[in-house]
């Protein structure tokens, strides 16, 4: 099985800076691992079966993150835009999966950041893709992967090539050491560009069509008795996986 994590490909919306005039500065900051990184590498590792695990990154991201958590080999576009629409950003991510031939699996984290990137990607590949992944393991010619909605878990059966976007329900636990992270550093690093993608900076993608995402209807909670009120909200929490 070949299995590619895609990791730091976007920046941490808390480190950009606003102006007054409501412009957004990015200087200075580099990108960073999503919550959801750690746990895509987890579950790549957990379905590998003494495959290959290639490292994808964009822009400044550290290439020996994904090298240091077990990937054999990083593919980085160095000249990848940052500062593009999730359109642009599944595109590039996209073109460089799509260099990588017999790819069964790819990995991302469901990042709360942008979550539009996800879908682009899934869309620009033709491949199905599921969302909410908390675990999987490998089956009788499939894989069995497990995600959650709210407060329920959906166990579903997939075969590849497939799009498993990644949602952390724990922080990492076994961060790599300082002899992990050095070992990470001789690991092959493959280097390219927009060019080498056949994409230019000023790559665009045009949409045909467009709807609002089904959204589940609000819940007013009267509170005329705090004490109701408390417990109806914490009831509600707990059903959505919240609490």
């Amino acid at each position: 099985m070949k299995i590619i994590v895609v990791f730091k490909w976007s920046r941490n919306p808390q480190d950009a800076r606003v102006g007054v005039d409501g412009t957004v500065n990015w200087q200075g900051v580099k990108m960073a691992a999503s919550d959801d990184d750690p746990t895509a590498m987890e579950i790549a590792r957990s379905i590998a079966d003494g495959g290959e695990i290639i490292g994808l990154t964009v822009g400044d991201g550290d290439v020996a993150w994904a090298a240091a958590r077990g990937a054999a080999r990083t593919v980085m576009v160095a000249d990848a835009q940052t500062e593009v629409n999730s359109s642009v950003a599944g595109a590039i991510l996209a073109a460089a999966i799509r260099r990588v031939e017999g790819v069964d699996v790819v990995l991302i984290g469901d990042s709360a950041w942008d979550y539009g990137v996800v879908s682009a990607l899934a869309g620009q590949l033709g491949w199905p893709a599921v969302a909410g992944v908390v675990s999987a393991m490998t089956g009788q010619d499939c894989l069995r992967v497990t995600r959650k909605m709210g407060s329920a878990s959906q166990v579903l059966e997939v075969k590849g090539p497939v799009v498993l976007a990644v949602s952390a329900s724990r922080a990492e636990q076994n961060v790599p050491g300082m002899k992990e992270v050095l070992a990470a550093r001789k690991k092959p690093v493959e280097k390219l560009t927009l060019a080498d993608l056949g994409l230019t900076p000023e790559t665009t993608v045009n949409s045909k069509g467009t709807r609002f995402p089904d959204t589940p209807p609000a819940r007013i909670i009267d509170g005329s008795d705090p004490m109701t009120a408390c417990e109806q909200l914490l009831a509600a929490l707990r059903a959505d996986g919240v609490l």
